[in-house]
């Protein structure tokens, strides 16, 4: 409860997600919070789209998008690479495509600002 926040659309500050379904934070490479629950108003293309270059290169991916403004807010990785295989079939949001709104401190904050408690499905 002490570190709760809720991760908002930063075209539209719609409600994503929380901070009780982050499963995960990747910081080097693609800068993500990864969930494994999302709200209703996260939708997500059928089609897949592949990487063609970059940290997703390679890699075919589901894109995320807010269904109020439909910015693109991150993805769903159905293939990838051994080093990004952990995040297969989790929701993973770009840190620039969202803003937090920390409950206790009753502000919202840049994602990238936001240091969360460690957690990681690599183990």
């Amino acid at each position: 409860p002490e570190d709760c926040a809720m991760f908002q659309c930063r075209g539209c500050w719609t409600v994503l997600g929380d901070s009780l379904h982050l499963c995960a934070h990747e910081e080097r490479r693609l800068g993500l919070l990864v969930c494994f629950k999302v709200t209703n108003d996260v939708a997500w293309e059928d089609s897949l789209m592949i990487g063609l270059e970059g940290a997703l290169l390679g890699c075919a991916y589901n894109a995320l998008s807010c269904r109020s403004c439909g910015l693109i807010v991150g993805f769903i990785l159905y293939s990838a690479s051994s080093d990004l295989a952990y995040l297969r079939g989790f929701f993973c949001f770009f840190k620039d495509s969202i803003l937090c709104y920390l409950l206790k401190k009753q502000m919202i904050i840049e994602a990238s600002k936001v240091t969360f408690p460690a957690v990681t499905l690599k183990e």
